[in-house]
This record gives C-alpha cells, sequence and structure tokens, in this order.
C-alpha cells in the first residue's frame, strides 16, 4: 500500500522586496498544499526550503519560478508591508 497524503491544493504566496548588504534586490516565494511546504527566492528561481515536496516536484516549483519571473516580481514590488500596520 503506497503512501496516503492528504494533499489540498496548492498555494503560492509572494513577500516585499527585500534587499541585501550589497543592494541586491530579491524576494521569496512561497508554495504550500497545506501538508508539504517550500520556498524558493526570486530572480534566482531556485528552491532554498523544502519539507516534503518530490525532488521533480521541487524541479517543477523552480520552472513556475523562471517561467513566471517577471508576474512574480510585480507581485513583490506591488506589496506594501507597512500598509498591514496602518489597519
Amino acid at each position: 500500500m503506497g503512501d496516503n497524503y492528504n494533499v489540498g491544493e496548492l498555494t503560492m504566496s509572494v513577500s516585499a522586496i527585500c534587499k541585501n548588504e550589497n543592494g541586491d534586490k530579491y524576494a521569496f516565494v512561497t508554495f504550500t498544499d497545506g501538508v508539504r511546504d517550500a520556498e524558493g527566492r526570486i530572480p534566482q528561481c531556485k528552491i532554498t526550503s523544502n519539507n516534503g515536496f518530490a525532488e521533480i516536484e521541487v524541479v517543477q516549483l523552480e520552472k513556475y519560478m523562471r517561467d513566471n519571473l517577471t508576474d512574480l516580481k510585480k507581485m513583490a514590488a506591488n506589496i506594501d508591508i507597512f500598509s498591514a500596520f496602518t489597519q
């Protein structure tokens, strides 16, 4: 009998733009299905943390980030982290 996971719909979230000490911009992209989660970084489009996704799925998530990099960057740029404190 194979593993039976109660896996829900895959959701994605994007962080606001961050800057490192050199001034390089990046953002985090998080994927979860309620059981497993993975975090990647753009513009590198690499998964940096994985909890439960198979290697082939990690490859697919990285491809998704590459294929949608322009939109992901726009999403990150439109996040106003300070609005959460003013509501």
